[in-house]
């Protein structure tokens, strides 16, 4: 079987070079699929890999497009790209590939699946606990610790079948903690709960005092989850989930910026995938009558940002208090 790598920036690039780091213990064909300096890096000199453990530079094969994979009937495409370009990297599988190939997401959020579906019958979603970076051409930095992630698979909407099975039993023997789940999209809704403070760690460095804007924003999820009737795990399920098993380290000679939203003002971009993030929760929100000012408040700010171009950290807590005080008509804090 073919496991292909969609999108090798940083959780991507950390899964598919442990999982051809370690392709004789699993013994399935990977193939990355990266764009740009990213792609010639990687042809040219392999993936380095920097971890709390230590440094490892892994040769991989790789495309520069998804049409230069051949890809089969009983392959698996890993989605690893944002939500923002999920849209147009199915378009280019749904062109090239048959109807019989899996597609897994390994992405944040909680549309991919559904947006994949439309496309391809056999979907599943990755759970992803990474944390990793991605800002320099052929090299990615995990900094979880022992395991380097936590990537629990299951069948969209729900179940778990053979490739569930089979992903798992791949991650396992590439030293990422993983298991096959019936309920995958509980755990990707908890997810999505740790998700709604990327904004925050993006805009604001002292994130100690934008504490109480993260709760706010996590109790309007769970308002939005509760009169949708979405069902997600508690707070100590998931830490139990990660006690032992992964927790973030710090890498020798590396500093570790921010998470995904970071990385993406860091990069530059104008596109972010804070509309799939808090704007979720939005969302939820209008459809179910929940007010969520909060929410709506980060996703304009990290709109605004990335449009104007500006760098990590640029915001302040009071910032972001006028912000919302403006959108709500309280005052600030």
């Amino acid at each position: 079987m073919r496991i292909v790598i969609f999108g090798a920036g940083a959780v991507g690039g950390v899964i598919g070079g442990r999982l051809q780091q370690h392709v004789e213990a699993h013994g399935h064909e990977v193939v990355l699929v990266a764009r740009g300096a990213h792609h010639d890096a990687l042809q040219r000199h392999g993936l380095t890999i920097h971890d709390p453990q230590g440094t490892v530079t892994v040769p991989v094969t790789v495309a520069d497009r998804i049409d230069r994979v051949p890809v089969a009937d009983g392959d698996v495409v890993i989605l690893a790209m944002k939500t923002q370009d999920t849209p147009a990297a199915l378009a280019a599988l749904a062109a090239h590939a048959p109807p019989g190939v899996g597609v897994a997401c390994a992405q944040n959020g909680v549309e991919n699946e559904r947006l994949a579906l439309r496309c391809f019958p056999e979907v599943h979603g990755v759970c992803v606990m990474l944390p990793a970076t991605f800002l320099e051409p052929g090299v990615v930095e995990a900094y979880g610790a022992p395991r380097n992630a936590i990537l629990d698979v299951g069948r969209y909407p729900q179940g778990v079948d053979a490739t569930d099975e089979m992903l798992a039993a791949a991650f396992e023997a590439s030293g990422l903690a993983a298991a096959a789940v019936p309920d995958v999209m509980r755990l990707k809704h908890t997810k999505l709960l740790l998700n709604l403070g990327n904004a925050l760690d993006a805009l604001v460095a002292d994130l100690a005092s934008v504490a109480h804007l993260y709760e706010r924003a996590r109790e309007e999820a769970e308002a939005c989850f509760a009169a949708a009737g979405i069902p997600y795990a508690s707070a100590e399920e998931d830490r139990a989930r990660r006690q032992g098993v992964m927790r973030l380290q710090p890498i020798e000679g590396r500093t570790r910026g921010g998470g995904s939203t970071w990385q993406t003002l860091a990069r530059g971009a104008s596109v972010t995938e804070v509309d799939w993030l808090n704007g979720e929760i939005v969302l939820l929100g209008r459809l179910h009558g929940v007010p969520t000012p909060v929410n709506a408040a980060l996703q304009s700010a990290v709109r605004d940002a990335a449009l104007a171009g500006l760098p990590p950290h640029a915001l302040t807590a009071a910032d972001f208090d006028a912000r919302l005080a403006a959108a709500t008509g309280a005052p600030p804090r």
